[in-house]
Parts: structure tokens; C-alpha cells; sequence
């Protein structure tokens, strides 16, 4: 489909559809296709697929922009049209080293830009008073140093995901110095309850990317924390661990107590979405967004739709279409009568 519409052969039809973000691609085919219409010679089509391609969920853009297999032509549109109104994938796209060499020289100059060299006091300055903190207000303030702080744990979590999608080892990557808590290293079924609580203490005790190599490098009992953490790319990371069974994962998507987040990226993510009782129970999790679970609802055995149909906890919509597919297979089933002729 991609390389239908990249060739310019593709029907005006799924043209249109693939502006409006409609055509059943993976989120990397879809962001590819959007930014394929989005130099179209139609400036309707250019104006609704930039539009569509503004409103996608700003998780899944991020992960695309840090994935070393991205295109490097969608990488150079990002870096032209979407930094006015998302900023953060400034950093992303530079860590990205698929990005073309034209796109990193246009994001360079802005790029935490240093003030010039502070020139001496000056007596004439403006505001004379406060004049002696000024080389202390220069050298470390304590707002600046914790943004400066947050910024470069953030970059470091950017590259730790890129090499992770690139296939690489997280050991790999510099700056992840700290050591995974022994007790996320155990097996789970040797963890005592002084231990659970133990590695409580020290998940939340940790940086963000030391939470983020645990997540990666941990056990079950430590992706079962880490899941439920506020900050995204943890629990991205804990979604993206090698260990991740069916089994967990469908514990994730039936919880109640995860981030929405969180139950997006399930939904996205193919693996996932391969097994059958993962599907299951994103679909009658009453937190699921509606905009992901419906296009689901099809997929389901009758039994299962039946049973959708009466969970009173999902959306009312939700229930609605299970109703009327329900329907629409019996009708399907029914033994066509003859025509006449």
C-alpha cells in the first residue's frame, strides 16, 4: 500500500483515506503514508493528511521518530512540519541516526542554545540592584539545573528505545550505569514478601532510565510496578521487554489501575495483538479508549460477543455494536431462499 501510494498509482479513494488516517496500516505505514500525501499536488489532500498526521497520539510519533528504521524521508518531514507544534521531537529526531545529514544541520542551531559568554558588570546596566547574584544565577540556578537534569535523563531514555527498536542491547548504550536491583533479578516464585516490598522501595528510589533498564532487564514482578508508573516511557519500555509473555500481557490490557497509555500501545502493537485473549480483554476493559476497541469488536467468537453484549461495565457503545454483530451474523447464517425466476 505504501509504495502504491509513493508511486502515485494509488486510487484517488485510498488516497483520501490514507489523509484521513483511515487505512488499516501499522502506525509506522500510516505516519510514511501521511507524510507521502502531505507533499501532494492536491492541497486538500496536503491540508488533511498534515491535519491528520498533527492529531495522532503524540506516543506513537515519538516512537516512530526514534526508531532507527524509520524512512529517512518521513524523519526529514518531521524535522520541517511537526517541531512548531511538538518540540520534544527536537531531541528524538537528533538521537534518530537515520536522519538525513540536511535535517540535522536545520535542527542544530536550535538545539539548547547557549547563551553568549556573560560579559562583565557592567554598572550601567539595567537593574543594578540584583547585579551580584548575576554569576551565580549564571553558572547554576535551581530551576535551570533541575530542567538541565530532566532534559538529559530524557535523552538518554530516547537513545536506550532507539537501540532497543534497532535490535540493540540496552547494555550498550552510555550513561546506563546503574545496576539492576537483585531482587528484580530474581526468579518470581523465589521472591519473599520482605523482597516485594524491598524492591518497591528502590523502583521508586531510581531514575527514570534506571527504572527504564530495569523494565527492560527485570522480572515480572518488577514490570507489574514499573506498568502502573506515570512517566510514558517507562511503561513503554515495560511493553517493549523481551519477557513479556501473552500471558502478562493480557493482564495489562484487562487492568484497570494502568495508564491509557498503556492499553494504546497494546493495541498498536502487533505481537500483542496476534493473541486472541490479549484482544479479548483490551476490548471489555471499561478504561480501553472507545477509538481502539471498536474496530475490534469484529474479531470476536460468538461466544465472546455474546458476552460483550451484556458486560454492563463496558461503554454503551461498545455493547451497542456487539448487539448489532451479533445480528449481522445471524442474518449472514440464515439459509438463503431461492429467486424466483
Amino acid at each position: 500500500m505504501v509504495d502504491l501510494i509513493r508511486s502515485g498509482k494509488a486510487p484517488d479513494v485510498v488516497r483520501r483515506k490514507g489523509a484521513e488516517g483511515s487505512l488499516p496500516l501499522p502506525t509506522e505505514d500510516k505516519i510514511e503514508v501521511l507524510t507521502l500525501l502531505a507533499g501532494a499536488p492536491e492541497p486538500d489532500l496536503r491540508q488533511k493528511a498534515l491535519e491528520t498526521l498533527r492529531g495522532l497520539q503524540s506516543a506513537e510519533v515519538r516512537r516512530v521518530m526514534a526508531n532507527p528504521k524509520t524512512a529517512p524521508d518521513v524523519l526529514h518531514f518531521a524535522a520541517q512540519n511537526l517541531l512548531a507544534e511538538r518540540e520534544e521531537l527536537r531531541e528524538i529526531l537528533l538521537w534518530n541516526p537515520s536522519l538525513p545529514a540536511e535535517s540535522r544541520e536545520l535542527l542544530k542551531p536550535k538545539l539548547s542554545p547557549k547563551p553568549p559568554a556573560p560579559a562583565p558588570p557592567n554598572p550601567v546596566a539595567l537593574s543594578p540592584s540584583p547585579q551580584p547574584a548575576a554569576p551565580e544565577d549564571a553558572g547554576a540556578p535551581p530551576a535551570k539545573s533541575e530542567t538541565t537534569a530532566e532534559h538529559a535523563a530524557d535523552q538518554v531514555t530516547v537513545e536506550i528505545l532507539a537501540k532497543l527498536a534497532a535490535g540493540q542491547s540496552v547494555e550498550e548504550v552510555a550513561g546506563v550505569k546503574a545496576e539492576t536491583p537483585v531482587e528484580a533479578t530474581k526468579h518470581d516464585d523465589q521472591l519473599t514478601d520482605k523482597e516485594r516490598q524491598t524492591l518497591i522501595q528502590k523502583l521508586n528510589a531510581m531514575t527514570v532510565v534506571e527504572k527504564i533498564k530495569a523494565a527492560l532487564t527485570g522480572n515480572l514482578e518488577t514490570r507489574t510496578i514499573l506498568i502502573r508508573d506515570s512517566n510514558k516511557m517507562i511503561t513503554r519500555a515495560v511493553l517493549q521487554s523481551p519477557k513479556i509473555s501473552d500471558t502478562e500481557a493480557e493482564s495489562y490490557a484487562a487492568a484497570k489501575n494502568v495508564n491509557e497509555e498503556v492499553l494504546r500501545l497494546i493495541a498498536v502493537n502487533r505481537k500483542f495483538m496476534k493473541s486472541y485473549v490479549v484482544m479479548r480483554a483490551l476490548i471489555n476493559n471499561p478504561r480501553a479508549p472507545i477509538d481502539i476497541t471498536m474496530p475490534l469488536v469484529n474479531r470476536l467468537i460468538d461466544r465472546d460477543l455474546k458476552g460483550l453484549s451484556l458486560n454492563r461495565n463496558v461503554p454503551e457503545v461498545i455493547r451497542t455494536l456487539a448487539i448489532k454483530t451479533i445480528k449481522q451474523k445471524e442474518e449472514a447464517s440464515k439459509p438463503k431462499l431461492p429467486g424466483k425466476h
